[in-house]
Formats: C-alpha cells, structure tokens, sequence
C-alpha cells in the first residue's frame, strides 16, 4: 500500500492472514521492504503474483501483525532504520530525503509597535485586513 491511500489490506500469504504493505512492488523494492520490516520485529510473508503475458516479476509484501497500518507507522515515526534514525515518508518511498529536521513552524518575533491584529506579526507581503 502506498503512504498516499489509508485502506487497511488483509490478506492470506501462504496459509496465514497477513496486512498487506504494498502489492506489485520489484523485487528491489520487496528486499529494502523486507529488510526494513524485519528490523522492526515485524514476520514478513512475501507471495510472488502471477501476471498472465508478462514477463516482469511482482510481489506482494505482508506481515502477519493485523493491526499494522505503513501509512500511520510512517508518519507517526515509529519504524526506526538500521541506522537509529525515524523513518520518513522519503526513506519509504526510497526518494531522496532533502532536509532532516524540518521545523513545524516558522518563528518570527513579535512587533512591539502593532496598532492592529495584523501588525502583531511582521507580514512580508504588506496586507492589511481594515
């Protein structure tokens, strides 16, 4: 399942009743999944899919805790990588991860001399509510 759809996938792999990660990923894709799962404790069940007319090869990744959804793991940061640090949304998506430690807001210093609630902050843009 990718980090943009939130549906809960459960399905058997090989006699057991798996939450599906995600589905029609390479064989690439389903190691760096598998080595990060398993890292994190997780029983991974792989089945490979058949294709009919096709000659690439897909897999399906599960594991077998039911209550495990990728999307809220990954964005509550609760998977940690081999190197200590939290998964991001980049690093499972296997993209380049630009800024680590992005602030969740920007600080800007109050203006002492606001006469109304606009002033309060300093706007770059110059608007002004009357």
């Amino acid at each position: 399942m990718a980090l943009n759809k939130g549906k809960h996938i459960v399905k058997e792999i090989d006699s057991v009743l798996c939450t599906i990660v995600e589905s029609g990923v390479t064989g690439e894709r389903m190691n760096f999944l598998r080595e990060l799962l398993e890292f994190n404790k997780f029983e991974v069940k792989v089945e490979e899919e058949k294709t009919e007319g096709s000659d690439t090869i897909t897999y399906t990744v599960g594991v077998t805790d039911l209550v495990f959804n990728p999307m809220i793991a990954v964005y509550e940061r609760s998977l940690m990588r081999k190197d200590r640090q939290k998964v991001s949304p980049a690093y499972w998506n296997q993209q380049k991860e630009e800024i680590e430690n992005i602030p969740y807001f920007e600080y800007r210093p109050k203006n002492p001399d606001a006469v109304n609630m606009d002033d309060f902050l300093p706007l770059s843009w110059g608007i002004r509510s009357v």
